[in-house]
């Protein structure tokens, strides 16, 4: 007599069936062509709607680049929010070894103009002779006409947040750039009372 044990479904001690094992999850990754890569912000690869206000893919990569679509599922998902779209970028390596510096613009207005990379400053075409905190204090006033900072935040973005002080350390610095600034546009740095301190371009 033939022996036959009989297993009921799903017992632990059934053997499991090649056939009915799913196949592990695996995306095949492809490089885009020029004409499937988004040229304007409403656009997005195969024709579909981009993101509101996204940039144009094509214009964020260097020259030899390459963009992949990632993945959905290595995509973090928001609560409440639509799906993200993302891309891997691959650049050669002689041009991930040597980025681009990128290089600050000159900021200022009429009358003072700050010169991030030469780090100068001149107030209708005369140099001033500014410390480096001096030198900061402005550039950071300046580049944010009308905006009113309070010293705390003053402390914090020009003398970073290990310095130990208060807003006195400010008021002097600013007194300071003042009398450099000269009689005429000393007022350009206003004082907003129990506040602190924000920069008004001369007329």
């Amino acid at each position: 007599m033939t022996n036959v044990r009989t297993l009921a479904a799903g017992s632990a001690t059934a053997p499991a069936s090649p056939l009915t094992t799913p196949p592990p999850h695996r995306h095949r990754l492809r490089a885009v062509t020029p004409d499937e890569a988004p040229h304007s912000p409403g656009a997005a690869p195969g024709g579909g709607a981009a993101r509101h206000g996204a940039p144009p893919v094509a214009e964020l990569l260097d020259a030899g680049a390459t963009w992949i679509p990632a993945p959905q599922h290595s995509l973090p998902a928001l609560p409440g929010q639509p799906p993200m779209v993302g891309y891997l970028v691959l650049v050669p390596a002689e041009q991930a070894a040597a980025p681009r510096p990128a290089v600050p613009a000159p900021t200022g207005d009429a009358i003072v103009r700050i010169d991030p990379e030469q780090r100068t400053v001149r107030v209708q075409d005369r140099p001033l002779d500014l410390t480096y905190l001096e030198f900061e204090l402005l550039a950071h006033l300046v580049a944010h006409p009308h905006r009113v900072h309070t010293r705390d935040q003053l402390v914090t973005t020009v003398w970073g947040y290990g310095h130990v002080g208060d807003g006195r350390t400010v008021d002097v610095h600013v007194a300071r750039l003042r009398r450099k600034l000269g009689a005429e546009h000393r007022a350009s740095i206003v004082t907003v009372r129990r506040v602190g301190y924000k920069y008004v371009p001369s007329a």
